[in-house]
């Protein structure tokens, strides 16, 4: 039971973790990463699809991506999602290729991304709490029931807390990572 309980903690910290590289992802950077535009979706004759099922996104070089979509009919409608997206990006077409520069970020920018990124990481910290939380939770709901001892509730507590740890410590490393990052001209 106490093992259960355990994998499950670990399991939900674990997609808080992901779900915190997905957010980091989404906020660019100075160079091009076909991830900045994983969050665009594009009406694809009615549905909303993301941008990657309509179209390759490749780098062309540090500082543009080049968006191919695959009908060219798409063209507009993939410029136009990218242009809505709130990304702060501004296409421009050639033909059948839509070129996606990356602008230089000011120090004013870099700053505010930061923030974001600060933001993101508290969140996942919390999460991470949250877990460990009802984690805690249900070892003394265990104990109150009388299905495990008081040792083997502390000993459990123990090991949900050296998970939390754990991932509160990759939290801050991607932190760290992503903010040099950002801070990199």
């Amino acid at each position: 039971m106490i093992n259960d309980i355990q994998k499950d903690a670990e399991a939900r910290m674990k997609k808080t973790l992901e779900s915190l590289h997905t957010n980091f992802n989404k906020i660019r950077t100075g160079r091009a990463h076909p991830s900045i535009l994983d969050a665009v979706t594009v009406d694809y004759y009615g549905a909303q699809m993301p941008l990657n099922q309509v179209s390759s996104v490749n780098v062309e070089d540090a500082r543009t991506l080049a968006v191919v979509p695959w009908e060219k009919s798409m063209v507009p409608k993939v410029e136009k999602a990218i242009m809505t997206a709130d990304l702060g990006l501004n296409p421009a077409t050639a033909g059948s290729v839509i070129r996606v520069p990356m602008p230089m970020l000011t120090e004013e920018t870099r700053k505010g991304y930061i923030k974001q990124a600060r933001s993101e990481a508290e969140n996942a910290r919390v999460a991470v709490r949250n877990v460990r939380r009802d984690a805690n939770g249900d070892l003394k709901g265990l104990l109150k029931e009388k299905d495990i001892s008081e040792d083997e509730e502390h000993s459990g507590m123990e090991a949900i807390q050296k998970l939390t740890d754990k991932y509160i410590a990759e939290i801050d490393k991607l932190l760290e990572a992503k903010e040099k990052d950002l801070m990199t001209v």
